[in-house]
């Protein structure tokens, strides 16, 4: 296996530029995050619990939301394709991403149907820290109606054919089903680039340009054990085949990323940096996010990996669900 190290990170700035001149289309599941902190220093007497006194709420974009946020922190155009709910979450929602500069025209309203949300409740003393305590998540209960399934689809191919690449956010919410599929190997037909980030639906994404699994998602979508000598590559290898990707980019955590094509020695990237992560959530969606923007402005499958692992790293160096802005990414790349 073929390694990769940091020495030659400078050349990659030079992609940099080209992000404001691209514009992505992002697909899928978009989440309200919502976080509420609070104060406890007693039991409820009506139940064994902490009582938490209110002292402050925030939203932010979730799922598919904080991946098209991270395009946009890099500077790229973004166009947001999905639905959300005809409620107060969903105008909450659709504020905040449009407060990023993210084109929201694409994003349906479905009256009648919530906005999946995630609310987080975090606590603590007085002078302390405020920790998750517990989160109650809203799913919508029915499948997206069919007339706003063919609207998505729709807006889906007739936007990822005017962008410089697509990625689909799948977390498993229905925004993205066979239809969207079929549309998405059309815009890649077409001369797209479409790329995946599926947490429970890989084996589904055939035909596209590059998907993404973690090692977790890598063994249960290829059914190979990667416990065996070389199991990462086998699995890999058999994943490879099954979806019939250009491209299949395996994250490793502290082990860095992997990335496989089909006829090629794999490439394995060494983490970047040493300093421990703060908080991993949303990195997969800074990952997918930058190699889709390297991809984009013009590099190819290992540049986009190299920008993506250096993304990586500096977001989980972030408390929460965060972004890597474009000034960062340069920082680290040019940093002696």
């Amino acid at each position: 296996m073929r390694r990769l190290q940091e020495p030659e990170l400078p050349s990659l700035a030079t992609l940099l530029p080209a992000f404001s001149r691209a514009e992505v289309v992002v697909v899928g599941d978009y989440v309200a995050d919502e976080y509420v902190y609070g104060e406890t220093d007693r039991v409820s007497r009506e139940a064994p619990v902490l009582i938490v006194r209110y002292e402050s709420s925030e939203l932010k974009a979730g799922g598919a939301g904080n991946a098209a946020q991270n395009l946009a922190a890099l500077g790229v155009k973004v166009r947001a394709v999905g639905v959300v709910g005809d409620d107060a979450l969903g105008t909450a929602l659709l504020d905040e991403l449009a407060a990023s500069g993210i084109d929201v025209s694409g994003l349906v309203r479905v009256p009648g149907r919530p906005t999946e949300a995630k609310t987080r409740i975090l606590a603590g003393g007085r002078s302390t820290r405020r920790q998750q305590m517990l989160r109650l998540d809203r799913t919508p209960p029915a499948a997206i109606p069919a007339a706003v399934e063919k609207k998505l689809v729709k807006e889906l191919e007739r936007a990822g054919r005017r962008s410089a690449a697509v990625l689909a956010s799948d977390y498993g919410s229905g925004a993205v089903g066979p239809a969207a599929i079929e549309a998405l190997r059309r815009v890649k037909r077409a001369g797209t680039p479409v790329c995946v980030d599926s947490r429970y639906n890989l084996r589904a994404y055939t035909g596209l340009t590059m998907v993404k699994p973690n090692e977790v998602e890598l063994e249960t979508a290829s059914g190979v054990s990667l416990a065996q000598p070389n199991g990462v590559e086998k699995a890999a290898r058999a994943l490879l085949r099954r979806v019939d990707c250009d491209v299949l980019l395996v994250t490793r955590g502290r082990n860095g990323m992997s990335v496989f094509r089909p006829g090629l020695p794999p490439v394995h990237i060494e983490a970047h940096g040493s300093r421990d992560a703060v908080d991993v959530t949303g990195a997969g969606d800074t990952v997918a996010a930058t190699f889709s923007a390297g991809l984009a402005a013009g590099g190819d499958a290992v540049a986009a990996a190299r920008l993506a692992n250096v993304a990586g790293a500096l977001v989980v160096q972030k408390p929460g669900t965060a972004t890597v802005t474009r000034e960062e990414l340069a920082a680290e790349l040019l940093r002696p």
